[in-house]
């Protein structure tokens, strides 16, 4: 007799605020592409000036090692993030989709709810944006959902502390 089908986990019902690409693509430009790119044009601007007969086969090496993956990142990862960013709240439990290239789900029992945090850094300030934590009585970490306005992050924390409250714990 075959077993039946794993049931298929639906992605979480609530996006992430939309200015979270811009912060994301402020963050890329701060961490990964910027620097790839200042790498790039400072390596261009030393060789035009001390070593112009490179630049015919270091030119091409930039833009192909440095300028278009610089670029390819700032343009992809935001979008792709929020296409996969997602979360949900439900009676019993907290849903959060995550990540961009390695992806992730957590689902985690409010029963097992131990502290809801609200981070705004400096740059999410500059958008209107925060990240709630959520954690848990588990070894597998918190659940993160980032990119949500203040409003929607401060409404959250409040509604995962009340329900968490009224969810009973395990007998474990």
């Amino acid at each position: 007799m075959p077993e039946p089908a794993a049931p298929l986990l639906r992605p979480p019902r609530h996006r992430v605020d939309p200015r979270a690409r811009s912060w994301w693509r402020v963050q890329a430009l701060l961490t990964l592409s910027g620097p790839m790119l200042l790498t790039a044009l400072v390596m261009a601007v030393l060789s035009l000036l001390f070593f112009p007969g490179a630049l015919p086969w270091l030119g091409p090496l930039l833009l192909v090692l440095l300028v278009l993956p610089a670029v390819g990142y700032l343009v992809v990862m935001p979008r792709w993030r929020y296409a996969v960013h997602a979360w949900e709240l439900g009676d019993r439990a907290v849903y959060a989709a995550g990540g961009w290239f390695w992806q992730k789900r957590r689902i985690a029992p409010l029963s097992r709810v131990q502290t809801v945090d609200t981070v705004r850094g400096p740059i999410q300030r500059r958008y209107g944006l925060a990240t709630v934590t959520v954690t848990t009585a588990s070894t597998a970490g918190d659940i993160k959902i980032a990119g949500l306005s203040c409003a929607d992050a401060e409404q959250l924390s409040r509604r995962i502390g009340e329900v968490a409250q009224d969810v009973p714990g395990d007998a474990a």
